[in-house]
């Protein structure tokens, strides 16, 4: 069954209209990574199954349970399940608030999430957690696509993706449409939980594994910015609504490019914002975010590191650099 949802539409050009689909006795299989199969009896269903190879979308056809089948074990569930899973990308952070959270307003449009018995995601963290206790979705109603790769319910719900159409999926994360970002808005910052926090943050992004967007003179930058009255926050020491305070509440954020900016979305209006990248980095969905809501946003893009250097990160940020940047604002 197919039905159309009335009252949402993305604000990005040419896209077509959001639908729900739900298949009695469907099926959905997740390699966890890179692939998701949605079947209805033994035919994969192409508007809805979600591929991607070196992160370029694809349609079914290069879904590999094509070539390899889905695994003979196979978890029954009683009652519906409303899909939220699409490989990896579901424990980023970013890919979380932003394209899995907002298929649950999605499908709420044509099935009251009261009446839906189970959520099939990825595996949880506690900000997954608090995110969806925020929704009234209890942790006895998760499905685990780590633990169960295949599973059939006897109503599967799916949605269409908010934002992801055709191409590469760097380049249409940028495609975010202004109803995820209000409803993720009026969905949390409610709940904010309030901190002595500073007006002025610095995202440290230092606890990362990943030697992505970090900066190599990153105590010279960061000792800079304390005597303006910086404060740093590595927000894997926050909660998510200790998170959500940190942004609202914020005069000034500056940080390189990564998810912590994600919580751009829960700016308020003419918040100063200053993403730093690298140059070879294509990514603008923080200006998308700041745009929507109407933010004082600022770029420094930096110039490639040598290779010797490439181990301690790909940021060289000239002091004199930031600290124009900074002026600007005043």
């Amino acid at each position: 069954e197919k039905r159309k949802i009335l009252n949402i539409r993305s604000d990005i050009e040419g896209v077509k209209d959001y639908y729900t689909y739900k298949i009695k006795n469907g099926r959905v299989y997740t390699d966890y990574v890179n692939h998701v199969a949605i079947i209805s009896k033994n035919d994969l269903i192409n508007k809805i199954s979600y591929q991607q190879i070196h992160g370029e979308l694809k349609d079914a056809s290069s879904n590999v349970v094509l070539t390899k089948g889905t695994p003979a074990i196979k978890k029954k569930i009683k009652g519906s399940v409303l899909s939220l899973v699409q490989g990896a990308s579901g424990n980023n952070y970013g890919h979380w608030l932003l394209e899995m959270l907002p298929k649950i307003k999605l499908c709420s449009e044509n099935f009251p999430i009261e009446k839906i018995n189970y959520f099939y995601t990825p595996n949880l963290n506690n900000f997954h957690k608090e995110t969806l206790s925020i929704l009234n979705i209890k942790n006895n109603q998760i499905i685990d696509s780590e633990k169960y790769r295949h599973i059939q319910a006897d109503e599967l719900l799916i949605v269409d993706h908010p934002s992801y159409y055709k191409g590469f999926i760097k380049d249409q994360f940028k495609f975010q449409p202004t109803w995820v970002i209000n409803w993720l808005k009026d969905t949390f910052l409610p709940y904010a939980k309030k901190f002595n926090a500073n007006k002025k943050v610095f995202i440290d992004r230092t606890d990362s594994l990943s030697k992505h967007c970090q900066f190599i003179n990153e105590k010279e930058v960061s000792n800079y910015l304390s005597k303006e009255g910086f404060v740093k926050y590595q927000l894997t020491k926050l909660t998510f609504l200790e998170t959500v305070y940190l942004f609202q509440n914020a005069d000034v954020i500056i940080g390189a490019h990564g998810a912590a900016l994600v919580n751009l979305i829960f700016c308020l209006p003419k918040t100063k914002v200053i993403e730093i990248k690298p140059i070879t980095h294509t990514q603008t969905v923080f200006e998308r975010l700041s745009s929507i809501n109407n933010l004082d946003y600022r770029l420094i893009q930096t110039k490639e590191v040598n290779s010797d250097n490439k181990d301690k990160g790909d940021i060289d940020l000239p002091i004199d650099e930031l600290e124009n940047c900074f002026k600007s604002f005043i």
